[in-house]
């Protein structure tokens, strides 16, 4: 109890609590970590998009003029490795070759807060840290999917080594913040639980705390820090986490945690974006054409389904846009995909029709009524049912033209 009351007061003292029986989550407040100048670009001409991708080899140079149109981009893990011979490198490479097409355009370098993945240069030096991992009670280090480690974030060894990592990419003119995945996993109570035990997860939370004060004090004022952190399984959406980080990703959007039906537990993700948006944070909504069953652990990770066809796409895109639609304000960015990876065909890149229609800037909020939302944009209307897992979006009759 000691041990717990100790950890307690060292994240308070960051800022925030944590969600456990013995810990009890905070509020988020709407405190803009970054100035809005710092932020991408953002207009309501079209559907505001954000790209989110990674590729073991390098880009051609027609996929780097494509990725040089969005505002946001994500440079995955082991993006570029195969080519350049680390992550950090082949993110560089890509970044620098976009930013000069595109000097405007917003990259974040891709860091899991608690995943330890290969091809990472910075991996060199913790491979020689002690006690760098988590083990479980026989000594296996290899406790994600029973096949990769996570770092010991109680170790301040290893938070020095990780924030310094983040600070030296950033240092860098090509990259403009850091996307910080794998958050849940962290601040998940039950996530490792059995194998690390009670008290070192709770000490992990603590260290994940402190590690996200420790990186906002590194990169500085002018660096976006962009988590995957909003999800409808927290009591307050993720929302109590929110405050360390100028916006979040979202995923997992459909996947019912807890004894909640997929109905409220879709509105609740709705309700958390909405408030988000409306305090100013980014937001990058990013999910499949077709989401697959979540098998994961705990139900934390997602996974996505290919499509068929060109039509498939167009006829699976209008759901989750309508999500995206009740939900956006500025500086909120819209993805749907078949998965992250650039390396096995070009369908990362597919084009819609829609992307090209006129939308214009929303009349105002979202208006619920049950499970129903509608809202009004100047050359667009929407109407959502979250039962029935449909959108209705009318364009105006100009917008069937080619532009």
């Amino acid at each position: 109890m000691k041990r717990i009351n100790l950890v307690k007061s060292l994240i308070i003292a960051g800022g925030l609590a944590v969600s456990t029986p013995e810990l009890t989550a905070q509020s988020s407040t709407s405190e803009k970590l970054v100035n809005q100048e710092a932020y991408p670009e953002f207009s309501w001409d079209r559907i505001p998009q954000y790209m989110h991708i990674r590729k073991a080899t390098a880009y051609t140079p027609e996929e780097i003029k494509f990725l040089s149109k969005f505002p946001l981009i994500t440079f995955e893990k082991s993006n570029g490795h195969k080519s350049y011979g680390s992550t950090e490198k082949g993110t560089l490479i890509a970044a620098r070759a976009v930013k000069k097409i595109n000097p405007k355009t917003k990259i974040l370098y891709y860091r899991n807060v608690i995943v330890h993945y290969g091809s990472y240069a910075a991996n060199e030096i913790l491979d020689s840290m002690p006690n760098a991992l988590l083990k479980d009670s026989k000594g296996n280090e290899k406790l994600i999917r029973k096949r990769v480690e996570a770092y010991d974030l109680s170790n301040a060894e290893v938070r020095d080594w990780w924030v310094k990592n983040c600070k030296k990419m950033t240092s860098d003119p090509a990259i403009d913040g850091i996307f910080l995945d794998g958050n849940i996993k962290a601040l998940e109570p039950g996530y490792l639980k059995r194998d690390i035990g009670v008290d070192k997860k709770t000490e992990t939370i603590a260290g994940y705390h402190q590690m996200m004060k420790e990186t906002r004090e590194a990169i500085g004022p002018k660096e976006l820090m962009l988590s995957n952190i909003i999800r409808a399984r927290f009591e307050n959406g993720g929302l109590e986490y929110l405050n360390y980080f100028d916006g979040s990703y979202l995923e997992g959007f459909f996947h019912t945690v807890g004894k909640v039906s997929r109905e409220d537990y879709v509105a609740k993700g709705i309700e958390s974006m909405q408030k988000a948006a409306q305090q100013g944070k980014i937001i990058a909504f990013t999910t499949g054409f077709h989401t697959g069953k979540n098998n994961s652990k705990m139900g934390i990770d997602e996974s996505h389904s290919e499509v068929a066809s060109h039509e498939e796409a167009r006829k699976a895109l209008n759901y989750p846009l309508g999500i995206f639609l009740v939900c956006a304000e500025k500086y909120s960015y819209f993805r749907v995909h078949e998965g992250y990876a650039a390396d096995k065909n070009d369908r990362w890149m597919r084009h819609l029709d829609e992307y090209d229609r006129p939308l214009g800037a929303p009349k105002g909020p979202a208006k619920k009524t049950g499970y129903i939302y509608t809202r009004e944009f100047e050359h667009a209307s929407v109407k959502l049912d979250i039962v029935k897992q449909t959108a209705d979006i009318k364009w105006d009759k100009s917008s069937n033209k080619k532009h």
